[in-house]
């Protein structure tokens, strides 16, 4: 029992830091695709919702919380992540033809229910075998499928209420591109005329 118990521990100080790595790196990715940082902090801002309904989910099934199942977890942030990703790049593009943060955000949860919900449909359907797996390895399937198909249902309806939220909240920090270009074309403009040397 000292034995399991000291690899148990092993295993999940080992799954924290890659866990802690797997969401530096999707925060990274997100602010350069982008180009913005609060735009990856609004998407991020589902995945502990994610997780506590994921780990709600095992607590339902009775499923313990082991190697298998944290699996799940990093595979969960990546799918969250990119429901995030269908509402907010919509909000921005809306906001890049002029739309104000509300009426950008409005548009856009409207317009993206339909993808985001086909995406939770499909991955949960596809999750059931894992879950009424059966047979030897049966454990560590079920494990993963309770974390997709719990954690995910359960999450992305209220990822269609959270993400506007924190859109609104944080929104008006990002600058749209069309307002970044005209800043930049006033710069360079301004930069241009003061290197004009005068006529004699």
């Amino acid at each position: 029992p000292l034995a399991e118990a000291a690899t148990l521990g092993e295993t999940n100080s080992a799954m924290v830091t890659i866990f802690g790595f797997a969401l530096v790196i999707i925060l990274l990715v997100l602010a350069a695709q982008f180009e913005s940082f609060v735009s990856a902090v609004i998407i991020m801002a589902t995945v502990p919702l994610g997780l506590a309904c994921a780990i709600f989910a095992l607590l339902l099934s009775g499923t313990s919380l082991n190697a298998y199942s944290q699996i799940g977890l990093v595979l969960l942030v990546g799918v969250m992540a990119k429901n995030g990703i269908l509402i907010v790049e919509f909000a921005n593009q809306l906001r890049d033809r002029g739309l104000g943060v509300r009426e950008a955000i409005e548009q856009a949860s409207i317009i993206r229910v339909r993808p985001v919900m086909m995406t939770m449909i499909c991955t949960v359907l596809g999750g059931l075998p894992l879950v009424l797996a059966s047979g030897a390895g049966a454990e560590a399937r079920v494990a993963l499928g309770w974390v997709i198909v719990g954690g995910l249902g359960l999450a992305t309806v209220s990822t269609l209420f959270l993400t506007p939220v924190a859109y609104l909240l944080l929104g008006r920090f990002v600058t749209p591109k069309t307002h970044e270009e005209a800043r930049l074309k006033r710069e360079l403009e301004e930069a241009a005329y003061t290197n004009v040397e005068p006529a004699e």
